[in-house]
């Protein structure tokens, strides 16, 4: 009988302009999957909903304000990532106040869905491309 993985809540933004582009940022060196570019976010800390925890994190690593209102639950995908299963849920944002800085990216892009099929991403934020490019 196979062991129950504990699920790993994280959340990210694609965070959508005013001409349709989304913003990704490229994992820093040092950390796991380096290199690779992703949707913004982060993990759910303990007490926190998804959307507090994506609004905080949006705050930490891009220096941007949003509020809950404006997160649309667009999908989310579920991947085995070490001894936990990732749950990964993606929110569109299209109104937020600030300009995205790199906090704690090494390079942030601005690019169309279907642009993202051909960048290195994490296993994870692959199957949502198909749905953002659907969406915008």
């Amino acid at each position: 009988m196979p062991v129950a993985r504990l699920p790993l809540f994280v959340t990210a933004a694609a965070l959508v302009d005013g001409d349709g582009r989304v913003l990704l940022q490229q994992r820093p060196e040092g950390k796991s999957m380096a290199g690779l570019w992703e949707f913004p976010g982060g993990k759910v800390e303990a007490g926190e909903t998804p959307e507090e925890a994506l609004v905080r994190e949006l705050d930490e690593e891009l220096g941007i304000r949003t509020h809950q209102s404006c997160l649309a639950p667009v999908t989310f995908a579920s991947e085995p990532l070490e001894d936990r299963q990732l749950l990964l849920l993606l929110y569109v944002c299209r109104k937020w106040s600030g300009v995205p800085q790199l906090n704690h990216a090494s390079a942030l892009q601005w690019v169309r869905p279907a642009e993202m099929f051909a960048l290195p991403m994490p296993p994870a934020d692959l199957p949502m491309i198909g749905a953002l490019d659907a969406l915008i």
